[in-house]
């Protein structure tokens, strides 16, 4: 068995400090929006119809309570590991241990399945690129091609994010004020269809809170931030503005445009070829490639932070914190997260990810929430940002993120039993470690 050690005092190169305040909000939205937009407007609008636009700000506003408990506690840190991080420091060795493991299995699994609607998107220009030995290919390829850039630099890794995130952003921003324009132009629609029952807003706002998640992968390599403490909470609520904004304006757009909004698949590309003609959909389709595959790029450059920091701290196999001499990348850490990534990809499909990622993300987000009152308490004040009345928000996210998991289907939680028993067993072997030193 691998030794489980910090390598904090063993003399070696040193992760660079090369993410800027722009750069992590670029993060921020490239780990948020990734394939649900382009189809997520539909489900909401089959759920509660006209309304649905509400529904998506009210749980924007709920994810913002989230992200800005985030905010405050992120703002106390800067060492890599995110929820990991806050969850070690704020409650001990075990939640830390146990938050690390649903994080890695997460952000490893999830994008591992949209991987797999990269390669269906791409049958819009090549059919045959779902065939076994094509999508073997391109997913080797496409995974490939990231790790190698993040391998070479946290810069390029970076930068890479960037691109991507102003990529996905113009087709999407094209969408959305093509959509207002025409809305303004009194060509809209109201559609006759229900409001939804309580359940069905239920379940619209499990999709939607869903949606706006994934902002926690980037806050993970805040050991390579200029300056975390004060950029977390700007990057969080840039990335929150600019997520809410996007959500909104298209759901309106497909509620009102669109003569069935609730029974198509495809809803952005059918509004697309509606407002800018029969070249939309192809627009689309090519937006959905990059946004996806920007998707990718930003968890790839975060989430081997999170071995990393779990390694750093003695909580995990002390390789996986080794950097690399002339790089300064965490490159085991990127070189084992990337075969995985690849495996799952390569192995798995789409659809069984979503309870797993509900549940386990549901889990580190009650955990952070928490994790403010106690840090407040015991470190009145190290935070560069307070959230305002956070003492009142904290129990409120605690609240939305336990009311959300009874909607969730708990049927195949057997995979997330089995990590959560890797962590305890993962805990007591470092434990005993600790003990022997």
């Amino acid at each position: 068995m691998l030794p489980y050690c910090s390598i904090s005092s063993l003399s070696q190169p040193r992760l660079i400090r090369a993410i800027g305040r722009w750069s992590l909000a670029a993060l921020v939205i490239n780990s948020i929006i990734g394939s649900g937009i382009f189809g997520l407007p539909s489900d909401v609008a089959k759920l509660i119809g006209p309304a649905s636009p509400w529904a998506v700000l009210i749980a924007g506003a709920a994810m913002g309570i989230i992200m800005g408990c985030f905010a405050e506690v992120g703002s106390q840190f800067s060492e890599a590991g995110g929820p990991y991080l806050y969850a070690r420091a704020t409650f001990g060795r075990l939640v830390g241990i146990e938050v690390g493991w649903m994080l890695w299995l997460v952000r490893t699994a999830a994008p591992a399945a949209t991987a797999n609607l990269l390669v269906i998107y791409m049958g819009e220009f090549w059919p045959a690129a779902s065939q076994p030995l094509p999508r073997l290919i391109v997913l080797t390829l496409l995974i490939g091609i990231i790790a190698v850039i993040n391998f070479f630099g946290v810069r390029s890794g970076a930068h890479t994010s960037n691109v991507f995130t102003v990529a996905k952003l113009l087709p999407l921003f094209a969408i959305a004020f093509a959509g207002i324009i025409y809305l303004t132009s009194g060509r809209a629609s109201v559609p006759a269809t229900p409001i939804g029952t309580a359940n069905s807003w239920l379940k619209a706002m499990v999709l939607l809170v869903f949606a706006y998640g994934g902002f926690e992968t980037a806050v993970t390599p805040m050991a390579e931030a200029n300056n975390p403490r004060r950029d977390v909470p700007f990057g969080l609520l840039a990335g929150l503005i600019v997520c809410i904004f996007l959500y909104t304006t298209i759901q309106w757009s497909v509620i009102r445009i669109l003569p069935d909004p609730g029974h198509t698949q495809r809803p952005l590309a059918e509004l697309a070829r509606l407002i800018l003609g029969n070249w939309g959909g192809a627009f689309v389709a090519i937006g959905a490639l990059i946004s996806v595959y920007g998707y990718l790029t930003a968890n790839m450059l975060s989430v081997p932070r999170v071995t990393f920091a779990l390694a750093e701290r003695g909580d995990f196999p002390a390789m996986f914190a080794t950097i690399h001499p002339r790089f300064h990348t965490p490159y085991i850490s990127i070189m084992i997260y990337a075969v995985l990534l690849w495996l799952l990809a390569v192995l798995g499909s789409f659809s069984w990810n979503a309870t797993l990622s509900a549940v386990a993300r549901l889990f580190y987000y009650g955990i952070v929430c928490a994790a403010l009152p106690v840090l407040r308490r015991r470190q009145p004040h190290a935070a560069q940002f307070r959230l305002p009345s956070g003492t009142v928000l904290a129990p409120i996210g605690i609240s939305v993120c336990l009311v959300l998991i009874t909607q969730v289907d708990l049927s195949k939680s057997v995979i997330l039993l089995t990590t959560a028993l890797i962590g305890l067993i993962n805990w007591w072997v470092v434990r005993r470690k600790s003990a022997s030193l």
